[in-house]
């Protein structure tokens, strides 16, 4: 055996009689290995602030590096596609928002099932929707006064969406329905750019998450004129909500922890505890109260179940509002 092999043979036996003696750095080097979470939005959407808000504290709880990608598109079926693939063995994850559920009633052909292919690990806590307009484009205070606006020059206006198909688009649809307008549809691939449009005055209005906006209705650059939710928004009182304004229109988001098709049970079982200690941290709990988010994970069963009925309910949702693409 030449010299240079020798050595690489007994370097070889060497590693291997460490690793023998010492079982548990095998466990140490899996251990340290990121963790990847997609999530299927844009950078600067809800759902992207509030995984970001708790990335160090999920780190923390986890013993290990979190890396968050953004993967957006199709209204997250472009991410959620990717965390499919990805193998069940504890190292990737996807927090999902009502999106997930909606798709296979928007969708014609889906490149997964929604419900077979993932293994739900917990429903994270829900986000509350906004009424949104460009303050310069729409100079009304208030739901009332931007009907009466619209309605004054029919397809004149135009409202922006995260995506066809998407909660954010659904939401708006029920609005212009339920308010009996008409205004053209702009969807984006994301509610980041959506955002910067709407602010830019290329959009007209829409319906964002708190959390996407709460630093431009600050700045005046964008303005809230009702919240979409059953209940007032606590740090935006003054605003009232569609119900209370007259309009039959109640939605909201979630954001959901999910992972591959067949993910063990001991990997759902370490990842809701986690995820559960690190949306509960004082440091998380801190900045989800300040986004108005309400916080409280499920147990992996709820979540299952709470799959299955919304997608029930937004199939009944777009059918009504005729939304579908191939």
């Amino acid at each position: 055996m030449p010299s240079t092999n020798r050595r690489a043979f007994i370097g070889g036996l060497a590693a291997t009689a460490i690793l023998i003696t010492h079982p548990t750095m095998v466990a140490a080097q899996g251990s340290n290995s990121a963790l990847r979470i997609i999530v299927p939005a844009s950078a600067g959407s809800g759902q992207d602030v509030m995984v970001r808000s708790a990335q160090n504290a999920m780190s923390k709880a986890l013993g290990r590096p979190v890396i968050v990608e953004n993967l957006p598109g199709s209204g997250g079926i472009i991410g959620t596609q990717q965390l499919v693939k990805a193998a069940p063995d504890g190292n990737t994850i996807a927090f999902v928002s009502n999106n997930h559920t909606v798709n296979p009633a928007v969708y014609k052909k889906m490149p997964y099932d929604s419900l077979k292919d993932i293994t739900p690990i917990t429903i994270v806590g829900e986000t509350p929707f906004l009424l949104v307009v460009n303050p310069q484009r729409l100079p009304v205070n208030n739901a009332k006064e931007m009907v009466a606006l619209i309605k004054a020059k029919p397809d004149h206006y135009n409202f922006g969406s995260s995506g066809n198909g998407t909660i954010l688009h659904l939401a708006a649809e029920m609005f212009v329905d339920q308010a009996g307008l008409k205004a053209r549809h702009i969807p984006y691939k994301g509610a980041g750019q959506m955002i910067t449009d709407l602010i830019g005055g290329q959009v007209d209005f829409g319906v964002l998450a708190v959390p996407a906006v709460q630093a431009h209705l600050k700045a005046g650059t964008l303005r809230a004129v009702a919240a979409t939710g059953p209940t007032r928004v606590p740090s935006l009182a003054n605003i009232p909500t569609l119900q209370e304004e007259g309009i039959n229109v109640t939605v909201g988001g979630w954001l959901a922890a999910i992972g591959p098709a067949k993910l063990a049970l001991t990997d759902v079982k370490r990842l809701n505890e986690a995820i559960v200690a690190a949306w509960t941290s004082p440091e998380v709990k801190k900045a989800m109260a300040e986004q108005e988010n309400i916080i409280n994970p499920t147990t992996p069963e709820a979540a299952v179940s709470t799959f299955s009925r919304e997608q029930a309910r937004y199939g009944d949702v777009v059918r009504k509002a005729g939304v579908t693409l191939d």
